[in-house]
């Protein structure tokens, strides 16, 4: 891993870019994360010290003036497992998101990472590529990693609208929705040691094996649902959206990435 040469090309978007070993906690060869430092934010790269000389990087596009770039990882145990990452600055600050498939672009790379149903509406409304990658357009707005795709005249059973209901992915910060509903979908458990959620079977078998467990502060919500928002959008890294009309939600396409386990950093 030549690291000299990393950090130039994060520096040519402006970004700084440190080298490390893994957290105790974390069961990875690597990971890639953002830090914070007197300095502002940087990118941190932890690789085990048994990989740092194995280990293969290489950027693959660097745009200076939108602030991205792609990198590719080489796993040196498996020289078949390559993983993408689009590193850039959105909004207030620096990210990294896990890409899947075969992107060899910043420009790819952000159209993989955009679900299937927010693509067919970018289709369906004929959005300019000089457009379809800004916040803001005819087929979506975008805060952070979720997508808002407009649905017009949906109508709701507004006993079961919920007011200042959170969204989130994995353990980040929530999202917090002004008015939203869900439909369909599994009920799960979600509480701080379980982000995602158990199934009531899950449950009762983390409550079986760990009595003091039925004390922590469940929250009852349902996975895999059809969700629609609208109203304000807010959360503490991206600027406030208002949606005046229903809109769908739909995440981005990280989780279909193997690479996601090697993020530590999530939105």
């Amino acid at each position: 891993m030549n690291t000299e040469h990393l950090k130039a090309r994060f520096a040519a978007m402006g970004a700084r870019l440190k080298v490390g070993v893994p957290f105790r906690w974390q069961n990875t060869d690597y990971a890639i994360d953002i830090q914070r430092d007197k300095q502002g934010e940087f990118f941190e790269l932890r690789v085990a010290e048994a990989m740092q000389k194995r280990l293969d990087t290489s950027v693959l596009q660097v745009q200076p003036k939108d602030q991205h770039l792609l990198l590719l990882v080489r796993h040196p145990k498996d020289a078949g497992q390559l993983d993408r990452f689009l590193c850039g600055h959105d909004e207030r600050h620096w990210f990294v998101a896990a890409v899947p498939g075969g992107a060899s672009s910043v420009s790819q790379a952000k159209e993989a990472l955009k679900p299937a149903p927010v693509l067919a509406s970018l289709a369906i409304h004929r959005v300019s590529s000089r457009k379809r990658d800004q916040r803001k357009n005819r087929a979506f707005r975008r805060q952070g990693e979720w997508f808002f795709v407009p649905v017009p005249g949906l109508m709701v059973n507004q006993r079961f609208v919920l007011r200042n209901e959170p969204i989130r992915r994995g353990a980040g910060k929530p999202h917090t929705v002004e008015h939203l509903y869900r439909t369909g979908g599994t009920t799960v458990r979600v509480c701080w040691k379980y982000p995602n959620g158990l199934t009531e079977a899950e449950y009762r078998k983390v409550i079986q094996e760990n009595p003091d467990a039925v004390k922590w502060p469940w929250r009852v919500m349902q996975r895999d649902a059809q969700v629609f928002a609208r109203g304000k959008v807010r959360h503490p890294d991206h600027a406030t959206i208002e949606l005046p009309d229903w809109h769908r939600v739909f995440a981005n396409t990280e989780t279909q990435t193997r690479a996601m386990e090697n993020m530590a950093f999530l939105d």
